[in-house]
């Protein structure tokens, strides 16, 4: 039996003969951005893969693209046109895949699953492919991972590692635009329950409880002693 007429051996080579590619466009695009780096598109393709195991219906091309080409327009988090990040990676990718030769009857799926992966646009994933895609992406932000990104954005936009007297926030109110610590429960702890995908719910509270021991040992450190 030959890849032509397996399935399973078809979606190995569109796989791998796509993904070479699709790492040259996303490369040739790349920013100076360490939490949305080429390492951070392979994870995102690999909680995909992990995710598309429940999904067999779903496209493996439309969702690899996505993965790998939905930071291709990439804003800083402090940016005005933030909001607008995904739409203007939908169009850049479209453009691009075009380009190279993508298959046309699968590019709107391509662009939708793009736009809609951010939190930011909050757009809501319409095909099975795009909530893949957009519970790939979230779950890069929770974790161990997800922690490291979280404080190296956070030294980017010039913010304090966490409030000096009140760490969690306790008699004022959460600012992670001010302290870094206050990201945890602002925005990743909302995140497991906006996954589209039973896997990637489950996967999502894990990664969020590892981040809350995270927490809790932070404030004990931080804190000056009474």
């Amino acid at each position: 039996m030959t890849a032509s007429n397996n399935p399973i051996k078809m979606t190995e080579y569109i796989e791998t003969e796509w993904q070479a590619r699709l790492i040259a466009i996303a490369a040739s695009e790349a920013q100076d951005d360490g939490a949305h780096d080429l390492n951070h598109l392979q994870r995102v393709w690999k909680a995909a893969r992990t995710l598309l195991a429940d999904y067999p219906q779903a496209d493996v091309l439309v969702v690899q693209a996505g993965c790998y080409l939905h930071d291709i327009v990439n804003l800083p988090k402090n940016h005005p046109d933030r909001a607008h990040a995904s739409r203007l990676a939908a169009e850049r990718a479209r453009d691009l895949l075009c380009d190279a030769g993508f298959p046309k009857e699968k590019l709107d799926a391509v662009a939708h699953a793009i736009e809609a992966h951010s939190f930011s646009a909050g757009i809501k994933p319409q095909t099975i492919e795009a909530q893949i895609v957009q519970d790939a992406d979230r779950l890069d932000a929770l974790g161990a991972v997800g922690l490291a990104r979280l404080f190296y954005t956070a030294g980017r936009m010039d913010s304090a590692l966490a409030h000096t007297d009140d760490p969690t926030g306790l008699r004022r109110s959460l600012d992670d635009r001010r302290y870094a610590l206050d990201h945890i429960e602002v925005k990743l702890a909302t995140l497991p329950a906006t996954m589209q995908t039973d896997a990637g719910r489950r996967m999502g509270e894990q990664r969020l409880a590892w981040l809350r021991e995270f927490r809790s040992t932070f404030v004990a450190e931080w804190s000056a002693p009474t």
